[in-house]
């Protein structure tokens, strides 16, 4: 069972995480600056990029967290009634970790863009099995 400051935390650093991810990467692919010479398509594009890498100890902490009672027992329980969306959303959360982290440190093209796709790919199918897990409602733990 999961204390309210755990579900809080959880929930906080997730949403907090998919906004500014979002914010991103809208305004790095889809925003288009009318300077050619521009580095940045927004203003605020570096905010957010910094908004989402300052606040990913947030979420990750937040998962740790709430693995011991409540990710693991869910693991282990093969009958557990959310089972199957808790699966889509903790298998990709290494992926989508490892992926972003390497994304700040990663200083060669190919290793980037790599990393780019790897985190977009395990971020998408992350959000959207925390969606459908939450969306199932509340079980019993």
């Amino acid at each position: 069972m999961m204390s309210r400051a755990q579900i809080l935390l959880l929930q906080l650093g997730v949403a907090l995480m998919t906004v500014t991810g979002l914010l991103f990467a809208w305004m790095k692919y889809f925003v288009k600056s009318a300077d050619e010479s521009a580095v940045i398509n927004h203003p605020l594009q570096p905010w957010m990029l910094a908004a989402h890498v300052v606040i990913a100890p947030l979420a990750v902490f937040a998962f740790g967290w709430v693995f011991g009672p409540h990710i693991w027992p869910g693991i282990r329980k093969r009958n557990a009634p959310k089972r199957g969306s808790g699966l889509w959303t903790v298998i990709p959360l290494a992926p989508m970790i490892l992926s972003g982290y390497l994304l700040q440190v990663a200083t060669a093209d190919a290793t980037r863009h790599a990393m780019a796709i790897a985190h977009w790919l395990s971020s998408g199918i992350f959000v959207l099995g925390y969606v459908v897990h939450l969306a199932q409602g509340r079980s019993n733990e």
